[in-house]
């Protein structure tokens, strides 16, 4: 897809949620399957052509991840503390993680989050953008929905925030680009060349946090003036070379380092849907006659949508549970729908080519899609 929107290859990969599994004999978690032999994350990347990746820190140095989640998310926090099962993925302590390294069996290079950076933006407590002078998120004017209040204090209650300022919040903007540029100086200290992997969603800039893609401006000015120079992942990997080869462990950037956020008690109906609906993904595969594009599409913008990390994220998190598992089972039943539909050589009639106009209407997430020959529809 990267391909066909830009015109040129993807050279690196952001994994979601930077989560990574190696190669092993899996099975899923649920009901008694045989275990198959699967390739590991970083096996599958460098056999698609993208020469590097991304991981949290702590795959590489080791240890339990402090989670950029838990302190947006107060309820998160208590179903944590309650329900702390998941290990701690081993590392090496003494691995320096401002440099590139190279995956085990794969050798594709990867880079390690850095921790240091990127809890002075996503942390909610220590982070930027939860100063008292930006624009409180929360709270907006009814009716149209803007907002007219700042922070105040990350403990006051709405109707106790005061009028946003931004003059106030221009003055904290330059603090904390220059902050942020001292914090990246000292991590590399007196390297002679190192780098860091500052990873943050773009949601975050002008959504979460209103006032964030002015900082980020504001931080590359103050960079221009530092030793420290803003590159693309790829330039950096040709600066500086991969340090060594590293057998990484499973994890991801949630809270603990594994997976608990998106696979727990409460999320697990929706996993076993999705691999009810892999199962129906592989079937349609092996169909004898070609299916018809349209549905095939359809079938797998459902599938997609079904398989989208944000369902049980927001279960877990009471962010939005409702809306989350209204949603994870739509896209299952469509997905199911649809697949019928593919296995029996098309549209029984008029109202199944109704309800396909729906379901092309309100999941028309993907304009085209990628089958797993590699073949776009």
């Amino acid at each position: 897809m990267y391909r066909n929107l830009f015109g040129r290859e993807a050279r690196g990969f952001w994994l979601p949620e930077c989560a990574y599994r190696p190669g092993y004999a899996w099975k899923p978690p649920f009901g008694q399957v045989p275990a198959v032999d699967r390739s590991g994350v970083d096996e599958i990347l460098k056999e698609k052509g993208v020469e590097y990746f991304f991981v949290d820190g702590h795959l590489l140095k080791g240890g339990a991840a402090a989670g950029i989640y838990l302190d947006r998310f107060p309820a998160l926090r208590r179903l944590w503390e309650a329900s702390r099962k998941e290990p701690s993925p081993a590392g090496d302590p003494g691995r320096d993680p401002y440099a590139p390294y190279l995956a085990f069996p794969s050798r594709l290079a990867f880079f390690a989050r850095d921790e240091v950076s990127g809890s002075q933006v996503w942390s909610r407590d220590m982070g930027y953008p939860g100063d008292p002078a930006y624009l409180e998120f929360h709270k907006k004017r009814f009716p149209g929905g803007l907002r007219y209040w700042r922070i105040t204090s990350g403990e006051a209650d709405l109707g106790l925030k005061q009028p946003y300022i931004p003059e106030a919040a221009r003055s904290r903007l330059e603090e904390h680009a220059s902050h942020f540029a001292s914090v990246v100086e000292s991590a590399l200290g007196n390297r002679e060349k190192g780098v860091v992997a500052a990873l943050y969603d773009t949601e975050l800039f002008g959504h979460w946090w209103f006032e964030g893609p002015e900082w980020l401006y504001l931080t590359l000015r103050r960079l221009a003036r530092s030793p420290v120079r803003p590159l693309r992942a790829g330039a950096c990997l040709e600066a500086i070379g991969p340090r060594g080869v590293v057998s990484l462990p499973e994890g991801s950037w949630g809270t603990g380092g594994y997976h608990w956020i998106w696979l727990n008690d409460d999320t697990s109906w929706i996993w076993k849907r999705i691999y009810r609906i892999e199962g129906e993904a592989a079937a349609v595969e092996r169909l004898a006659v070609p299916p018809d594009p349209r549905l095939l599409r359809q079938f797998y913008r459902e599938k997609f949508l079904l398989e989208s990390s944000d369902w049980p994220f927001l279960v877990s998190t009471f962010g939005a549970r409702d809306y989350a598992e209204n949603r994870a089972a739509e896209h299952y039943a469509r997905a199911l729908e649809l697949a019928g539909w593919l296995r029996d050589g098309g549209l029984p009639g008029d109202a199944a080519a109704a309800r396909l106009e729906v379901f092309e209407r309100e999941d028309a997430l993907f304009r085209e899609v990628v089958r797993p020959d590699g073949t776009v529809i």
